[in-house]
């Protein structure tokens, strides 16, 4: 195997794992809805959560992270000595988060890549990950608003990365990663970044009606 060739496996194995719409699988399970038809119309935790409570917000946000993670682990077993690790994992990263919002198996409508890109720098950069994790439980608790707590949260744990990589710390690869990924969630955030600056964005425990 070439390492071009292991580097478009990682790619496909990773847009593959990430297109699984957990959300919209965990809503039906749970109650037999579709949680697309609720709040945003997306397929990740935060609508899962307006649509089908804590409980349906912590599985779907569990197992859109487990996407990434299995993605970077695949990456690096389609890796072996052919190519760097860190390289093959960085690609399937993207390229989960990228599945994750764009999802072949449901008309490339998903979620908006937060639990995807928290399992992606959990595994590329664990330190990034759980800085995240903090900023997103105290913004949450401060303001109540799930999307801000997800968007800031999310850039502290990849500019966390870019830091690594500036000091020497982590491979250039990941600053790579950090900025791919940094772009494709404050992108599909544009919604929720209007309605925050407006004051209309819904805070949690506010249940979305049909969308």
């Amino acid at each position: 195997m070439t390492p071009a060739v292991a580097v478009g496996l990682s790619v496909v194995v990773g847009y593959l794992l990430g297109s699984i719409p957990s959300g919209l699988l965990i809503g039906r399970w749970l109650r037999g809805v579709d949680i697309r038809a609720y709040g945003s119309g997306r397929t990740g935790a935060t609508n899962a959560m307006r649509s089908l409570g804590i409980r349906g917000f912590a599985l779907t946000f569990a197992a859109d992270a487990a996407k990434a993670i299995a993605s970077v682990l695949l990456a690096r077993a389609i890796a072996g000595t052919v190519v760097d690790g860190t390289l093959a994992s960085a690609v399937a990263a993207v390229a989960a988060i990228v599945g994750h919002n764009w999802p072949l198996y449901i008309g490339f409508r998903g979620g908006r890549g937060v639990a995807c890109s928290f399992g992606s720098i959990l595994m590329l950069y664990w330190p990034g990950a759980l800085l995240g994790l903090v900023v997103f439980g105290v913004l949450l608790k401060l303001t109540r608003y799930v999307s801000l707590g997800s968007i800031v949260g999310t850039l502290t744990g990849l500019v966390a990365a870019l830091v690594a990589v500036a000091v020497g710390a982590q491979p250039p690869v990941l600053a790579a990663f950090a900025v791919a990924a940094a772009a494709i969630v404050i992108g599909s955030h544009k919604d929720n970044i209007e309605r925050l600056l407006a004051g209309t964005e819904r805070k949690i425990g506010q249940r979305a009606g049909p969308a």
